[in-house]
């Protein structure tokens, strides 16, 4: 097979044809592999959202689904789900906008590594940004009135459009997209408290997971080598991280030096009908971002310079990208509670059309 690529990856670099192959060391594993890509290509998403309606992409928009009712019907009940979740579990939903002056993101930090992959243009001589995350808007939110220990853990939900500018030979039917959303939720926490959130995170994937039926496996990615903050924070962190995992009962493995630079990780993929695994949720600590926008809290003994920790978590992931992996998973036949034709009704012959209709 061949594919289009940039040398080093760059845009801006020679463009290049990728070609690549696999053998096998005998004919029995050449033959399950085949197999294996027979099935794959019966369950693709992009074949079945076309069969039965789902969705569409067009060249004025490449990389931003069109959703049909059908699709919409899925991608809306996905988000109900999740919804309904959220109101058990104490979370707030929260809406932010879409476009922020590159300040913002100067001061997250996003500007200095991210910018490539942003939508940005300029108003008024002052230059403003696509936003291809909410966790800055919610650090704006947290910040916008003084704090106090009663009031966490803070749990703020947001189902906020995103947009990320990823390279169009990179895009991927639903799974790698330019325009999506995410189950995006932010935990403002106290150090003490990452223990019992992280618990309730993990109660709450599995809930999720349960009812699509995958299984999933974890790993927790410890600090890796160039990190910030203190290391006893890190420590503590991951303490907790740990103990959680224990306590939640599933096997779990240590990644060690993976974590991001801000804060450890949990990293969970779930395993679809096929064999096949998908990274979709995330359980990421924060220590930075706090920093970074000097977010307070007054303490239960009166310190009104308290660092809170923030816990950045989503499920589904992407809601194109899971509608995606649902699909392969189902292979377009959809459980009930998803399913966007709920009843056809199929008249036996010419004369009971009417009645049929009338049904």
């Amino acid at each position: 097979q061949n594919s289009s690529t940039y040398w080093e990856g760059k845009a801006d670099m020679e463009s290049l044809q990728r070609i690549y192959g696999i053998s096998f060391p005998d004919t029995k594993m050449l033959k399950e592999w085949e197999k294996f890509q027979e099935e794959a290509k019966s369950r693709d998403h992009r074949k079945i959202g076309r069969d039965q309606e789902l969705f569409f992409f067009h060249e004025l928009s490449p990389g931003s689904c069109f959703f049909l009712p059908k699709g919409a019907y899925i991608y809306n009940t996905l988000i109900e789900f999740i919804r309904s979740e959220y109101r058990k579990r104490g979370f707030q939903e929260v809406v932010t906008p879409n476009v922020f002056n590159s300040k913002l993101w100067m001061t997250s930090g996003h500007w200095q590594h991210y910018s490539d992959n942003m939508f940005s243009f300029e108003v008024e001589k002052e230059i403003f940004a696509l936003k291809p995350m909410n966790c800055p808007g919610h650090c704006l939110m947290f910040d916008h009135r003084p704090r106090s220990w009663r009031e966490l853990p803070l749990r703020l939900a947001d189902f906020g459009v995103l947009h990320r500018n990823e390279l169009s030979g990179a895009l991927t039917g639903l799974t790698r997209v330019r325009r999506f959303q995410q189950d995006d939720a932010h935990i403002f926490c106290a150090m003490e408290q990452i223990e019992e959130e992280i618990k309730s995170c993990l109660e709450f994937l599995r809930t999720v997971y349960d009812v699509f039926g995958f299984s999933f496996k974890l790993n927790l990615s410890t600090r890796p080598e160039k990190y910030l903050g203190d290391i006893e924070v890190w420590n503590q962190a991951e303490k907790q991280l740990e103990n959680s995992l224990n306590a939640f009962g599933e096997k779990w493995e240590l990644n060690p030096g993976d974590g991001a630079f801000y804060g450890p990780k949990i990293d969970i993929q779930i395993k679809d009908a096929i064999g096949r695994y998908h990274q979709c949720a995330t359980i990421q600590l924060d220590f930075q971002l706090p920093v970074r926008f000097n977010l307070t809290f007054v303490s239960h003994d009166g310190n009104d310079k308290t660092r809170p920790v923030i816990i950045h978590r989503a499920i589904l992931g992407s809601v194109e990208r899971m509608i995606a992996i649902l699909t392969e998973n189902y292979g377009g036949k959809w459980p009930l509670w998803l399913s966007p034709q709920q009843v056809m009704v199929v008249p036996v012959g010419p004369a009971c059309d009417e009645y049929a209709q009338k049904v």
